[in-house]
């Protein structure tokens, strides 16, 4: 998300390279680029005339701060408005959670933007919190969604309500007198949606509301739609008043229209992003990490949070201890392969890195999910004393490798020259010298890195 506007800001950004100071006439400059990337990245023309006028008085209203050029000013103060428009500090809890349990939490929007896929997406996270969810099929219209719901459910590791009953409300209210009795402290009803608003859906929906009075309404929008997940989110707000916003199929979307303007257009805040079609490629949405990566400064945050939810920590210890001792094996290599490989894609790892946007047409080719697949590839056609000991490689055996894992055998010595690098590296990190020569370099005056490098 938000790949074409990130790359055309930074072409903004850098028209204001080698300016002495900001001006007016720079200023409107960079912003006339501003306001394109805006528009073609679908953002509501009223949220993209709100946000080219805060920045223009900002940057203006500023003296250039000691230390900054004018550029990295100006994109410090794109970056406060990106932020503030999108949501400003996201708060300490994403859910407002029922003082008596359990919270009722409704899910609604149209038919297609994933509902079904992002309940079960929502109690597997908040199961991860130490949460008691329980799912509710209340779509009884669209064939097998009922089913599709007890599936999730079941991948998600949840509980789901079963019932004879065909009646929307009356699932629902017997759903939350069930969590009630048996200790399920969230209820996540998936509601029916329709291919457009009609009155026959909003009157079903408002009684649902009215017989379980949730705590929590969420819109869920697919973000490829942009401004029509726009309109509809303030459609469902009028007449439910809901309470924030679920982004889904924001991996397909590379303009980021929705989540640009949906907060300024409903007042509602995004809580959380979906990702990705597997259940744990969902996150709390942060306006600032988000601003943060629209801009190429990477989001460090949230790559250190998921990566201490899904590498095994005591395996990493390990290997950082074979680190220290030279003792970085091939089979290291490829444990290390496949712990990344749980955070997600390359690209989106490579999304979450400062300073990794400005060289994406380089990593495109160079670092991609097919090449990490087939190093792991040659790396499996190895025997574990092969992958204990590099020297036993001969030609023989290369050749070996590179027929089982169908590869040519340039790419077999190609990945152990990157071995051989990456250990020799390792080494010269372990120095004690080379870590005094670093400490060295941190201490000169000047050698801390700005704040935004353009």
């Amino acid at each position: 998300m938000f790949d074409t506007l990130s790359e055309k800001l930074t072409r903004a950004m850098k028209s204001l390279r080698g300016q002495a100071k900001l001006t007016e006439r720079n200023i409107e400059d960079a912003l006339r680029e501003v306001r394109m990337a805006l528009l073609e990245a679908d953002v509501h023309v009223q949220v993209a005339r709100t946000f080219l006028q805060r920045v223009k008085e900002k940057a203006l209203g500023t003296e250039v701060l000691q230390g900054l050029n004018p550029a990295q000013q100006f994109i410090d103060v794109v970056y406060q408005e990106l932020t503030a428009i999108m949501g400003g500090e996201a708060p300490e809890r994403p859910l407002d959670l029922a003082a008596k349990p359990p919270t009722v939490v409704m899910m609604v929007g149209l038919q297609g933007s994933g509902k079904t896929t992002t309940c079960g997406k929502l109690a597997k996270y908040l199961k991860k919190n130490g949460h008691f969810p329980f799912l509710v099929p209340a779509d009884v219209n669209r064939p097998a969604a009922i089913e599709q719901l007890h599936v999730v459910a079941r991948d998600a590791g949840v509980p789901s309500f079963r019932t004879e009953s065909r009646d929307p409300v009356e699932i629902c209210r017997s759903a939350v007198q069930e969590a009630a009795q048996k200790g399920w402290d969230v209820v996540l009803l998936d509601t029916a949606g329709r291919l457009h608003l009609d009155d026959a859906l909003m009157e079903e929906l408002a009684r649902i509301k009215a017989a379980c009075a949730p705590t929590e309404i969420l819109f869920v929008a697919d973000a490829m739609t942009g401004q029509d997940a726009v309109r509809s989110a303030g459609a469902f707000h009028e007449k439910l008043a809901i309470t924030g916003v679920i982004l889904t199929k924001a991996d397909g979307d590379t303009r980021g229209g929705a989540a640009f303007s949906i907060k300024h257009i409903t007042g509602m805040p995004i809580k959380f992003v979906g990702n990705g079609e597997k259940l744990d490629d969902f996150e709390r949405f942060h306006p600032d990490r988000m601003a943060q990566r629209i801009l190429g400064m990477g989001d460090m945050l949230t790559l250190i949070e998921q990566a201490k939810d899904k590498i095994d920590e005591k395996q990493a210890e390990g290997m950082a201890r074979r680190m220290v001792k030279n003792q970085f094996s091939l089979e290291d290599m490829r444990s290390q392969m496949q712990q990344i490989q749980k955070l997600g894609s390359m690209q989106k790892i490579l999304g979450m890195l400062p300073g990794m946007g400005q060289m994406k047409q380089q990593l495109e080719t160079a670092v991609t999910d097919k090449r990490v697949k087939h190093l792991e590839a040659i790396l499996n056609s190895m025997t574990p004393k092969e992958r204990q000991n590099h020297n036993l490689l001969d030609g023989k055996r290369k050749r070996r490798i590179a027929a089982g894992s169908g590869r040519p055998v340039h790419e077999v010595n190609q990945l152990l020259k990157q071995f051989l690098e990456m250990k020799k590296m390792m080494s010269q990190m372990n120095n004690p010298s080379f870590m005094k020569r670093m400490q060295g370099m941190q201490n000169m005056k000047g050698m801390g890195n700005p704040p935004f490098s353009f």
